[in-house]
């Protein structure tokens, strides 16, 4: 009978454990628009249509257990909402600075629909795309890009504000104060492109901002420096204007392999955000100039040399006291590569979220990406609602930030 009352006792302690393990958990999901990702539908221009299927993606996903909609509403200098500064999207209406009609406020819409059913919203802003696909997207008169041509350097397909240009920096910092300013946003949420991915035999053209703004330092010292300065220039204008939103950045997955930098990690990555996308992710980090990482582990457990075990493993140990989520590619479950394998195997999720409940500077998940759940992969669906997430939790709060003004 003493065995029966040991073990009841230790299967409740067990259980209670684990229910405060994860009574605060971050549960995010991306809600891209660029390029009709995820909302809305290429083609989906009527109003009705759209929040309809905006409140059904959300409902989908709190009945997954989410907390948090992290949604894209400046994808390319442009706008999911009426700016002063910049054009309506043409992924929500079909043309460059054509207003919606009847006319709504789309990102008013969204936080209000996300914070009826409990969800943080985080506002996705691209900090340097400008023009997604140079002679192909539409491109409206007031654009910037048109009205300062020269603040913008074409890289392959795409223009991209220029880094170095100070003129173009305040721009962006103009744009994001706006929002944090007038909407009820509860984080500014920037992804992993700073300067652009790497195109092959190509070399990012601003050897001319080099000449004028570089002061004596080796250019890649001074891309970092570009990127640095808007990220504290941002996290000052977002505490400036709310104390209480939070600022966080999801990042290439490598910081920078050990064979590059001590510091770095065990790993073999033919991309880092140091070396190649110029993103100090640590020195931000460590200087509290953000609130949150979300590094972008889209690789599978046991990957010959980027294996998700080995790099929350690294992430966890430099989170310096900021909040830690990882980000999930469940969207390569759709994939037929062979490379994505592995994203097929259904026990693939399960075994990503144990593993990151095992350290306690990691505080929760968000999934790339949200129509990536409509068809429930491998019944991840199934296994969020019956199993890891079916006890709500919490965001987890950040007690070196005030508490929001009811």
């Amino acid at each position: 009978m003493k065995r029966v009352i040991l073990f009841l006792l230790t299967a409740l302690i067990t259980i209670a454990a684990k229910s405060q393990d994860t009574a605060y958990e971050f549960r995010g999901v991306w809600i891209a628009t660029v390029d009709n990702i995820d909302w809305p539908l290429r083609g989906q221009w009527n109003v009705d249509s759209q929040k309809a299927d905006f409140i059904r993606q959300l409902d989908m996903h709190k009945a997954n257990g989410m907390n948090a909609a992290i949604v894209q509403v400046r994808p390319a200098a442009d706008a999911f909402y009426p700016s002063p500064y910049e054009p309506w999207s043409q992924w929500l209406t079909g043309a460059q600075g054509r207003p919606p009609a009847p006319f709504y406020d789309p990102l008013a819409f969204t936080i209000a629909e996300a914070h009826k059913r409990g969800f943080e919203y985080h506002a996705w802003c691209n900090p340097y795309r400008a023009n997604f696909s140079v002679g192909k997207a539409s491109i409206a008169p007031t654009h910037i890009t048109r009205l300062h041509p020269e603040w913008f350097l074409q890289y392959g397909n795409t223009l991209y504000f220029d880094p170095g240009n100070p003129q173009a920096r305040h721009w962006v910092i103009d744009v994001i104060r706006d929002i944090v300013s007038r909407y009820d946003v509860d984080a500014i949420h920037m992804d992993d492109y700073f300067y652009p991915y790497r195109i092959a035999g190509k070399e990012f053209p601003d050897t001319a901002s080099y000449r004028k703004y570089g002061h004596g330092m080796n250019k890649d010292d001074w891309r970092r420096s570009n990127v640095d300065t808007i990220i504290v220039a941002l996290s000052r204008a977002i505490k400036e204007e709310k104390p209480w939103v939070k600022f966080g950045i999801s990042p290439f997955g490598v910081w920078r392999n050990k064979s590059q930098d001590p510091e770095g990690s065990p790993t073999q990555a033919g991309v880092t955000n140091y070396d190649d996308l110029y993103a100090d992710i640590l020195l931000w980090t460590r200087l509290g100039w953000i609130d949150y990482v979300t590094p972008q582990l889209y690789w599978e457990m046991g990957h010959p040399k980027v294996a998700f075990e080995t790099l929350i493993d690294w992430w966890s140990k430099h989170a310096y006291g900021r909040h830690m989520y990882i980000g999930h590619g469940i969207y390569r479950a759709w994939e037929t590569s062979a490379t994505s394998k592995a994203w097929r195997q259904k026990d693939q999720l399960p075994r990503q979220i144990e593993l990151l409940r095992k350290y306690p500077t990691v505080q929760g998940s968000v999934y790339f990406s949200s129509r990536s759940f409509e068809k429930n992969p491998n019944g991840w669906n199934d296994s969020l609602r019956n199993n890891y997430y079916r006890t709500p939790a919490l965001v987890p709060p950040m007690p070196w930030l005030p508490k929001k003004p009811k």
